[in-house]
Parts: structure tokens; sequence; C-alpha cells
């Protein structure tokens, strides 16, 4: 039956939200600031709906006086505004970063300009620490202008004779949102480094530290974290100082990285972001940490969407990938601009990460998940693995029944995920271990096979949700064997290939840095059998 009236914006904000799993009031008012509704978006975030995850924290609230100042042109009200947001904690960089366009007035004050003078940071975002191999790494950052970044890398514990440091240089730039990834080269594998950024020869604070990965292809032992589900809540952002006290060699964030939910609009893109890159705890960790991300529904386009086979349709999906690849620092992105995507692997010793874009090329109709390239891709490189782990990082979740129902899993796409599947037992894969996201909270599955070794999924996503799922204990299809959901958590994956058989161990750690379950897994039990 069609609906002979239209609803007011009202009606059309309150019918959204339960489509959004993870309320956030200061990314529900930007949506609608988005839209040009500046009055309705201030009175939502001064009173959000009593159905929120997270209320809105007193910083969060004046930085949304800002914006919403911005937009009416009332710059003297919008720095009024700004400066109590830095009162109340509000690290200054946020009013730098913008999102510039809506911010135009405020940095065109005069007032605004000579307070800044005194405050202004070289560095609004970073050093964000991504692409590490055994020889390498880049560093992420983001300038107030155009600016020459250099980055300086020293060994922690250097050897006579060998040089002091490795000097690289970049040029942010507009056109990719004042970032610029800095590649370093000529490291030693598995070494302690320590690295200081400058800006125009300005120093940006504090020096970190960070490991090169193991040799590739040779034994050795390492523990990486893993995780979706990142919505904003003020009161779990301590997430990233669990984690980072664990010392993982490196984060893997599945999807859901954060919440947007608004993929025709890159101002609630940019705020979503940049509220994240600018949270202290958040820059500690990921300054130290290398990170690689793949996107979800919640942080590439609306829930449980499947956009279809189509490079640029919907138009916004280009755009959304785009302000992805700014915001990240990744080896490389899908296809690059001929075939977008957030698909890559890497190795870390003997460890194959196979890293998978689940959502750009999703096609219900065409019965496909990957797309026809990715998916070449995909087989490609399992094919020619030289992994004697080999880890299949998917934003959902491959284990039947999880979601009963549900299309936006892999049961939805359950021909495409059998064939992947018969692949690896075609072409005697060993050692191939599941990897997903998406439901919030962690747990550990089996999934049977008769024609080859059961297969083994770990999950985890809610690293700082507030929403929580049930742990679908009797789910059809795949058998349960841990599980938690009591509070916030993140996977541990501590690999040791040194031994006669090598393992994997899985630890659920959660917010408070308590294991709540942990399960080992040896290689002997991810293999074919062999004719003697």
């Amino acid at each position: 039956m069609k609906v002979k009236t239209v609803p007011s914006i009202l009606t059309l904000f309150a019918l959204c939200l339960p489509l959004m799993a993870q309320h956030d009031p200061g990314r529900d008012a930007v949506r609608l600031l988005a839209k040009g509704n500046a009055e309705i978006a201030l009175n939502k975030a001064m009173k959000p709906p009593k159905k929120m995850s997270s209320p809105i924290d007193e910083a969060e609230l004046e930085f949304i006086k800002v914006m919403a100042a911005c937009q009416q042109g009332n710059a003297a009200e919008a720095f009024t505004h700004a400066q109590v947001a830095v009162e109340k904690g509000l690290p200054i960089g946020r009013l730098m970063a913008g999102p510039r366009d809506l911010f135009k007035p405020l940095h065109a004050h005069e007032s605004f300009q000579k307070w800044l003078s005194k405050r202004q940071p070289a560095m609004l975002h970073g050093p964000l620490l991504g692409s590490v191999t055994d020889e390498s790494a880049s560093f992420w950052v983001r300038t107030w202008e155009e600016s020459e970044v250099r980055v300086k890398v020293r060994p922690v514990e250097p050897v006579k004779g060998e040089p002091a440091e490795i000097v690289a240089d970049a040029r942010t730039s507009a056109e990719r949102d004042f970032t610029a990834v800095i590649r370093v080269e000529g490291l030693d594998a598995d070494r302690g480094y320590r690295y200081e950024v400058t800006v125009d020869g300005a120093a940006t604070g504090k020096s970190h530290d960070f490991r090169t990965f193991p040799r590739a292809q040779k034994p050795s032992s390492f523990g990486i974290a893993f995780g979706g589900g990142a919505g904003y809540t003020p009161q779990f952002e301590r997430m990233w100082t669990t984690i980072a006290k664990r010392g993982p060699l490196a984060l893997l964030l599945l999807g859901d990285n954060v919440y947007i939910d608004d993929p025709e609009h890159l101002l609630t893109n940019d705020y979503c972001y940049y509220r994240r890159q600018s949270q202290p705890e958040w820059r500690e960790l990921t300054a130290s940490t290398s990170v690689a991300a793949i996107y979800d529904d919640h942080d590439f386009g609306i829930n449980d969407c499947a956009p279809g086979p189509k490079v640029d349709e919907p138009a916004w999906k280009r755009p959304v990938w785009e302000t992805f690849t700014h915001n990240w620092n990744n080896l490389s992105y899908g296809g690059g601009g001929a075939q977008p995507g957030c698909w890559h692997d890497f190795m870390i010793g003997q460890v194959h990460f196979i890293m998978l874009d689940c959502r750009f090329y999703r096609d219900l109709k065409g019965g496909s998940m990957l797309g026809p390239v990715q998916k070449a891709w995909l087989f490609e490189r399992l094919k020619a693995s030289p992994g004697v782990f080999k880890v299949l990082v998917s934003s959902v979740p491959w284990s039947p029944g999880v979601k009963p129902g549900s299309k936006d899993t892999w049961d939805g796409f359950a021909a495409e995920r059998e064939e992947i599947f018969s692949f690896i037992e075609k072409q005697k894969l060993d050692g191939v271990l599941l990897m997903a996201a998406d439901r919030h909270r962690s747990d550990y599955r089996r999934i049977p096979r008769p024609k080859g070794y059961d297969l083994y999924e770990v999950m985890s996503s809610r690293l700082t949700n507030v929403h929580t799922h049930d742990l679908a204990r009797d789910a059809k299809g795949s058998e349960f064997i841990m599980g938690y959901n009591e509070k916030c958590s993140f996977g541990l994956l501590e690999f040791d290939t040194t031994a006669d058989d090598p393992q994997v161990s899985y630890t659920i750690v959660n917010i408070d840095d308590e294991e709540v379950g942990k399960s080992s897994l040896k290689l002997s039990e991810l293999r074919f059998e062999t004719a003697e």
C-alpha cells in the first residue's frame, strides 16, 4: 500500500533509529546537519532519544554547536562554542581538521585565527603505523595545510657501524584530505625501532616505538589483535589502551571500525573518522601497532547493504571508497581506481593474511559477495600461498546459522561460500583458518567438512560497541566452541610456527584485560591426509 503523506524530518529520524544497532547522538546529529537541518540536529544532540547506546559528552556537544553555528553562518557564535569545547577537553585538531567546507566561517574568523595561532599543533591526526613488513613500514599523518612531512627512524638498540637513522619524506595534499603516507625502507626483520615525525621542520611530539615483522616465510612466534564493531562510545574508548597493553605486533580491524551509516554525505564520513583519529587512546595505540583495515556495512554504506556489482552504481560507492583510502594505511586497496575495493594481503613470518572486501561488489541477485575480479584474486592468492597458516579474513561470519534468517552473512551467499571451501579442498590447501567480525561478541566455531578437515572460525566484533548479540550456541550448520558477550572484547591470536607441529592460540580478552576464553589449534588438525 502506498503512503500518501510525506513524513517530516523528525519522523524520518525516528524511523531511522531502530535500523542502526549502534546509536550515537553526535553522528545522528551530523546526519541531519548534512541535510541542512541545523536546528533539528542541535535539538537531537542536546536531547537524544532515551534509547541511545551512549550519551554525548559535554565537549562533543559543544563541537556539534560549532558545526550548527557554522552552517547558519554565525562565525562569532561558532568561535564561542569552540573555546568552550577545548576547555572541556576537545582536542584542538578537531576544529582544524573540519569538516573544512562547513568550518569556513570559523576558519576565516579573525578572533579564531589569533586564538588558534597560540595553540596550533603541527600534526592533526596520526601518526598511524601500517603496511609493516620484515623490511619496511609506512606512517600516515594528516596536517593543517599542505606540508612537508619527515619521518626519522632509528634502532632502539643500535649496532656499531650501522647508519644512525633512516629518513624518508612525503608531502600532504589537499587532494587526499591533507594526508600523506611516508614509506621507510631498509629496515631489519623482527627488530625494534623508534621514530619521530616533523611537519615543515617542526617537531610533533614524543617519539614512538614499533617492531618490524619476522622474516617472511621463516619460522617465528608472534601475536596479533583483531576485531570489529568499534562505534564511538566515550566510556569504552579505553579499549585501545587495553589492546596496547598486550603489545600485539599488528591490529586487524574487520569492519564497522567507525559507525557512519550515511554514504551519501561525506560530511558525516569525515566527522566520524576525524573524531576517532583525534582520540588520545587511539593515537597512542596506532602510533606503535601496525594497523590493517577492511570495511563493512556501517562504515561503507548502510545496515546490511548490498549495493550491487557495478563500480560506480550507486554513485556514492567511489567517494566512500576514496574517503576510506584517505583514512587508513593499508598496503593496497583492491584493484585501485580501476577496480576499487579494500581487499589486500600480507605475510607475517609464515602466516598469510588475506583480507576480503565483502561490501563493494555484494550482489544479492547475482549471488556473489566478492565479485568476479576479487574472487579470481582470492583463488590465485590461495593457490600460490606460501603460508603455513592462511587466514581468510571476512567482515561477516563464515559459519552457518550465526544470524538466523539473515542473508547478510555468508549464509546469504552459500553457493559462493561452498565454492571457496571446495577450492581449498580441491587444491588440498593445509592450514586455512577463518576470521570474521560483524556479530557483537567474540566467539570460536567449527564448520564440519566431510571431504576435508573441519574449518575453524575466530570471530570478534564488540571492540567498543554497547549493543550486544547472543552467542548463537545452537546455530545449525556450525558448532559453538566458546564465546563471550558480557563486556567489550577483542580477539588475540598467537602463532608459533617454530614448533614441530605449528599452532595458533585464540584468546578472548575483555576491555578490562581479563582473559575470558582460550583455545589452541595445531596445524596437524588443519591438514589433508596424504598417501603413505
